[in-house]
């Protein structure tokens, strides 16, 4: 490891940034000075510039793209204090799409399709708790507070805490994994790995969704985060207000939770128009 590298990581680390992201900026760093084959200590704005260029032309999605900007301006702004202005350094615009979401009939069928227990429950607690998938991976026993009915996330995203409501279906379906299905490992996390001491890995619950998804005939393009967009919505139709799912999600901005106003199926097809309310529109009248 180089002692520029070295640095970089402390800096994060300082800054109490998450394993993942410190692995995500360290990598994307490596990128950029693998493709000029020189120290990022010896590069400058000119080269940010074509390698940005450089993955555009490669296709690479916007959200990489950023990641690529986040790290950059990372190394640059704070471990390397260079001189020019790296607040000049572009991030992409993501187009807006609206997020996937099932019924709720059809996230009763994507979880039954699950076959095994410790994955199904996984699947189960995502949606009844609204968690991305690291915070659920990351659930200990004693995260889930029977006696307030709550579920703490230690940590979530930008090393936030909070708490989210634990239904009592949830609580009784988790009682009875861990009484008969919860693998017998020398471990505390809620859904930990078979083999290793360490929780499940994101791809294993990503892969029994997909299988999950074709057993089930669903031709949504469902991902465990789906289940989260699920959530969220189905809050709002049933009434909770935008601000309390903001904080139940997690969510720093109240505008990166107003997408899923867009998306309440239910409620745009109660929706009446105004010129229903006229009872007596004539044809042709003037």
């Amino acid at each position: 490891m180089t002692p520029l590298r070295q640095r970089m990581i402390d800096d994060l680390k300082l800054r109490n940034r998450s394993p993942r992201t410190i692995a995500c900026y360290v990598s994307m760093v490596s990128r950029f000075a693998t493709f000029f084959h020189r120290s990022p200590a010896e590069l400058g704005p000119e080269e940010v510039r074509q390698f940005q260029k450089h993955l555009c032309d490669k296709g690479t999605s916007w959200s990489l793209f950023n990641q690529a900007v986040c790290a950059l301006k990372f190394l640059y702004g704070i471990t390397l204090h260079a001189t020019w202005d790296v607040d000049m350094i572009p991030y992409g615009r993501k187009p807006h799409k609206l997020p996937v979401v099932l019924s709720q009939e059809e996230v009763v069928r994507l979880i039954e399709a699950v076959t095994h227990p410790v994955y199904r429950m996984a699947l189960l607690t995502a949606y009844g708790t609204g968690l991305r998938l690291t915070e659920l991976l990351a659930l200990r026993a004693e995260h889930i507070d029977s006696s307030r009915m709550l579920v703490l996330v230690e940590r979530g995203k930008g090393q936030k805490a909070r708490q989210v409501p634990l239904a009592i279906v949830l609580l009784s379906q988790l009682r009875d994994y861990w009484r008969h299905d919860r693998p017998r490992v020398n471990a505390s996390w809620l859904f930990p790995n078979e083999r290793q001491p360490k929780p499940l890995h994101t791809t294993t619950l990503e892969k029994a969704c997909q299988e999950a998804r074709g057993a089930a005939a669903i031709t949504k393009h469902a991902t465990p985060h789906t289940l989260r967009h699920s959530y969220a919505t189905h809050l709002l139709e049933a009434g909770t207000d935008l601000r309390t799912v903001q904080v139940l999600l997690g969510h720093a901005s109240l505008s990166t939770t107003a997408i899923y106003t867009h998306v309440q199926r239910k409620l745009v097809l109660e929706a009446k128009s105004p010129l229903d309310a006229i009872a007596h529109f004539r044809r042709g009248a003037k």
